[in-house]
């Protein structure tokens, strides 16, 4: 002990719960009681009873009344403070009355020897209310003055029942004690501010004190003769026995915060979001970035209106169509990246054509890299099944319908389709369009009924029944006519000009004449005058014509620079002149003749006949304003966003077939570009034999959108059906027309069945997939018991089947083969194994040539024997292989007639099999067309399917062990077939939009690898890259850093 006097320090306790019994005050436990982190709370409990004697304090209440006074304590009498009171009371009866002086100012040291070095190693705790504590000297008798605050006292934890008893203690000590000491005491308590370290021993407490003075205090008054063991026992039973409530302010501040934090998760859960800023609930980072890449500052007032929606903060299902160009994409955009940012889960983007999600992985892999979210791409051949589980980054899928619906069907499987937080549908008006339309129903009805917590929006800016959209997709629906341009609708006949008015008797009113002066000569040229309606826009705006074959736009685009003068060839010469050199360096030298011609007037054709590398320098020097006029196929106006001051329909013929309203509202919706034009312009061309037809098509509303799961005798059905069951959604006949119930069909039914029902086509479907060996029905369940698995019943009353999927039926499933070709190519695949010809390719690309394209193709019978004849001895052993002999094409070429029939599919797929193979020889399409007398543009696309069938096939192999040998020869033939280029510059293609010529470009000039390309400064590559835009350098190198981190 100190000379000055032990010392105090005091504390206000900030546990949890406070155990605060009169045993704590008073006394600490033994060792074998105290638990760590305790000992120093029990001391200083003690020191607090006792200097509660001596400074008067009104106490602060605060005690748990649902706890056990007692909970700390075994007993009364086995090694407890009461135990010890017994023991200083003997000893008290034995000190003489005589020593009563020297324990005047010691009434509250009952403690032992033991106890009182155990309150001496207390250490100190800070007061979590921050009161500072000062030091006081000792004063001149030797003892310590100590200020304290009555909120402070450490008995406020002491139930009232226990204060009484103290008090009552209390009392009859300031009796016996000097009245100067008390009076002083009262003096000391006015201090606002305590030292941190208090007196640990009696505030009162003589410098010395006699070792046998210090364990007992003594009185002659009779009331303190009373057995302080009574005192104890009788304050205990009183707290324990009363049913006063004690009011705790700690407990009702936890109380209350406790409270704000469940109002506050209520609130999160019942947004189901969290704000992360001021820009719809996104920081404001990301206004920034649609700033600086886009330059849009304002979101359109219907664009914020549509975010506002009850439906939309409520993550209900959302349908919304607009006009074409009105915006509607980027309200899609901000939804996404509110899932992904705020809430945290994963997003898929479906858009309907590949080169479209190559512009949409170039646009948002900057947004990624800037908010730590990954882009990753499934189209093609592209995309990894199941997709890569991320820990902390989510990622946004941007997938075409047929690889969307590949990749929902992989996360059902793997049990993650939860973490799919929305789906968000471009063109859903496709959903009613061939084979793709009942590909993306299956999607979506999929999604509807495994995950209750996916929310789905779709977009489109040419819907009609939206009723039935909305009740299969159960969503919330939401229109606007807005466009960021107005739009003026016009008609020609000969050579009068009419607007398009709604209000006229027949539709339209007259506008004006054409007044251009044409010689007899222009006008057999040009007897529709477009001429003369596009040099009334071009060369400073841009103009498209809508043609309505892919011969016609190139006679077009011919016959118009015949007619424009040399004027328009000054025009941004030098970029016309650097995209010809760019055209001719992606094709290897060579360029159209056609292009050649009409580039330098700032003219250009625009179809499926040119390469990808072709469409994209064209798209990209339309929109830089190099070329002002396309002439274009209608598929332009369902593809990439190419807006222009006004657009032509040379005439209202899609083909062969007569335009529909919904084809012509996506050709006129092109007229128009925000910020750029104050007005967009339509005119649609037509003879006089088609004006009845014409003013109709102006008139009357969109098309209906029907489900496309009953086209080709309920194919699209029976595929779904196979997948039901393979992902365990559906697996007996009742759950799988339930299922149907909820479809877009389910929802039609009505319209669509008229000769069966539901029922009948459910079961019809089911009993031809399991004759094809693709199903295999279990026992049938009834109320009767069991039947046999012949039992033929239609009755759902009576029974409910139970499938399983068959190991031919999971190989087709999982690989997406079509039903019509499963077992043909489990044959092929079967025989292949018998002799597979590995000296070439020629075998395994045989084997991966889509049906599909050799059931329409028309083989060139010169050209295919020439061929042939060229073929090495292995090579034409695969010919006889497959079934097709010399002598066959031999006669077909030479006109001879075949009485042998022969599999017009084998020989077909042949002939596209060595375009095939001769262009991953020489990598030389324009070679290759010039070879086999085939459009460049086709034999890419072939390119394309080929590769990604072979990617269907190998996913069909590795479900069949049999077919084990054609894993790793398919993994390197599908990646030769995607990229189709030398080993180097597959790195380089791997980054979204860059093609092969820009990929030899970007190789040239020493960015051989990602790596390369990811770190690449964009204002170096627009130096280094010839005709690269600086938006599309920085589109390039936030791609390139995306497949990186993809890649990681």
């Amino acid at each position: 002990m100190d000379d000055g006097g032990s010392r105090i320090r005091r504390r206000v306790s900030v546990r949890k719960r406070n155990r605060f019994s009169t045993e704590s005050v008073l006394a600490a436990p033994t060792a074998a009681e105290l638990k760590p982190g305790d000992e120093k709370e029990e001391e200083e409990m003690v020191a607090g009873s006792r200097r509660r004697k001596t400074v008067d304090v009104q106490p602060v209440e605060n005690i748990d009344s649902e706890e056990d006074m007692f909970g700390d304590y075994d007993s009364f009498a086995e090694n407890s403070f009461l135990a010890q009171v017994d023991d200083l009371e003997q000893k008290y009866m034995q000190i003489p009355e005589q020593e009563e002086h020297a324990t005047d100012h010691a009434p509250e040291d009952l403690c032992s020897e033991s106890i009182k070095h155990s309150i001496l190693s207390s250490n100190t705790v800070g007061d979590f209310t921050g009161v500072k504590t000062e030091e006081h000297t000792k004063n001149q008798s030797g003892h310590e003055d100590v200020a304290t605050e009555p909120e402070a006292d450490l008995l406020y934890d002491v139930p009232s029942s226990q204060m009484l008893f103290f008090e009552h203690l209390h009392s009859s000590s300031n009796n016996l004690g000097d009245p100067s000491l008390k009076e002083r005491d009262r003096g000391s308590s006015s201090h606002k501010t305590v030292n941190e370290e208090l007196p640990v021993s009696s505030i009162e407490e003589p410098q010395q004190i006699d070792d046998s003075s210090s364990k007992v205090r003594t009185s002659s008054d009779g009331n303190r003769r009373q057995s302080l063991k009574d005192h104890l026992k009788s304050a205990m039973a009183g707290n324990a026995r009363a049913h006063t409530s004690v009011f705790s302010r700690t407990k009702q501040l936890k109380e209350t915060l406790l409270s704000e934090e469940i109002n506050v998760a209520k609130k999160t859960i019942a947004s189901s979001s969290d704000d992360l800023g001021p820009f719809y609930s996104l920081p404001s980072k990301v206004r920034d970035l649609y700033a600086q890449f886009r330059g849009i500052e304002k979101l359109y007032e219907w664009q914020h209106t549509c975010l506002t929606l009850k439906s939309v903060q409520e993550r209900k299902n959302l349908i919304y169509s607009l006009p074409t160009s009105g915006g509607k994409t980027l309200v899609a955009e901000i939804l996404m990246l509110q899932e992904l940012l705020c809430r945290r889960k994963d997003a898929l983007m479906i858009l309907p054509y590949v080169a479209i999600v190559q512009e949409k992985i170039a646009g948002l892999s900057s947004f990624g890299i800037e908010l730590g979210f990954f882009v990753e791409e499934y189209a093609g051949s592209k995309g990894k099944f199941p997709p890569i589980k991320r820990r902390e980054k989510k990622s946004l899928y941007i997938a075409t319908i047929e690889k969307g619906h590949s990749l929902v069907n992989s996360l059902i499987e793997t049990g993650r389709i939860g973490g799919l937080g929305l789906v968000v549908v471009d063109e859903l008006h496709m959903i009613g369009e061939g084979s793709r339309g009942a590909t993306l129903e299956m999607t979506l009805a999929k999604i509807l009924y495994t995950s209750k917590t996916t929310q789905i929006v779709g977009m489109s800016a040419t819907l009609n029944n939206v009723e039935d959209l909305q009740a299969f997709l159960r969503a919330e629906y939401y229109s606007s006519w807005f466009r960021p341009v107005e739009l003026k609708e016009y008609l020609k006949i000969n050579d009068t000009i009419y607007e398009v008015d709604s209000k006229a008797e027949n539709g339209m009113t007259f506008s004006r004449l054409l007044n251009y002066k044409y010689s007899d000569t222009l006008k057999k040229l040009d007897p529709d005058h477009l001429v003369a309606l596009v040099t009334e826009v071009i060369p400073n705006h841009s103009c498209l014509v809508f043609c309505p074959t892919k011969k016609n736009c190139e006679n077009v685009a011919e016959m118009i620079c015949k007619i424009l003068s040399k004027e328009y060839l000054k025009h941004r010469e030098k970029e016309k002149h650097e995209l010809l050199k760019n055209l001719k360096a992606i094709s290897g030298g060579s360029v159209c003749p056609v292009l050649k011609h009409t580039i330098p007037f700032g003219v250009a054709y625009h179809h499926s006949g040119l390469t990808s590398d072709e469409r994209k320098l064209l798209e990209e020097a339309h929109s830089a304003g190099v070329l002002c006029l396309l002439t274009c196929t209608s598929t332009l106006a369902a593809g990439v966003n190419l807006p222009a001051r006004r657009v032509i329909l040379r005439a209202p013929y899609v083909a062969k077939e007569f335009l529909k309203r919904n084809q012509y509202k996506q050709m006129i919706g092109r007229a128009g570009r925000a910020g750029i034009d104050s007005v967009g312009e339509s005119i649609l061309i037509f003879q006089e034999k088609d004006k009845q037809q014409v003013l109709e098509l102006i008139s009357r509303p969109l098309e209906n959108c029907y489900s496309r799961l009953v086209q080709e005798f309920t194919k699209g059905i029976q595929t779904l059906f196979l997948s039901l069951i393979g992902l365990k959604i559906a697996t007996t006949l009742g759950d799988i027309y339930h299922f149907m119930n909820g479809t877009f069909f389910g929802v039609q039914q009505k319209i669509l069945l008229k000769e069966k029902s539901l029922w009948e086509i459910t079961v019809e479907s089911l009993r031809y997939l399991t004759e094809k060996g693709l199903l295999q029905k279990d026992t049938v369940l009834t109320e009767k018991g069991l039947l046999q698995k012949d039992t033929v019943q239609v009755s759902e009353e009576e029974f409910q089947y139970s499938f399983r999927i068959t190991k031919l039926g999971r190989a087709s499933f999982k690989g997406t083969i079509d039903l019509a070709y499963c077992d043909i190519l489990y044959r092929d695949l079967k025989k292949g194994l018998e002799g597979l010809v590995l000296e070439s390719l020629l075998h395994l690309i045989y084997l991966t040539t889509p049906y599909d394209m050799a059931s329409r193709c028309d083989p060139d019978w010169m050209v295919y024997f020439r061929q042939f004849s060229q073929l090495s001895p292995a090579e034409q052993n695969v010919a006889t292989l497959v079934g097709v002999s010399e002598n066959f094409i031999g006669k077909k070429a030479s006109g001879q007639a075949i009485k042998k029939k022969v599999d017009k599919t084998i020989v077909n797929r042949l002939y596209l099999s060595f375009v095939l193979y001769t262009l991953l020889k020489e990598t030389s399409v324009w070679r290759v067309s010039e070879k086999f007398n085939m459009p460049r543009g086709h034999i890419q696309n072939l390119l394309s399917g080929a590769a990604a069938f072979s990617s269907c096939v190998l996913h069909f192999c590795e479900e069949l062990e049999e077919f084990w040998v054609y894993r790793a020869l398919l993994v390197e033939l599908t990646k030769k077939l995607t990229y189709c280029v030398k080993a180097e510059l597959i790195p380089l293609m791997e980054v979204a939009g860059v093609l092969e010529g820009r990929a030899k470009q970007l190789y040239n000039a020493g960015y051989k690898s990602l790596a390369h390309l990811a770190n690449a400064d964009p204002e170096v590559l627009i130096r280094t890259i010839d005709h690269l835009s600086r938006r599309q350098a920085k589109q390039i190198v936030s791609s390139a850093k995306v497949s990186k981190q993809t890649i990681i």
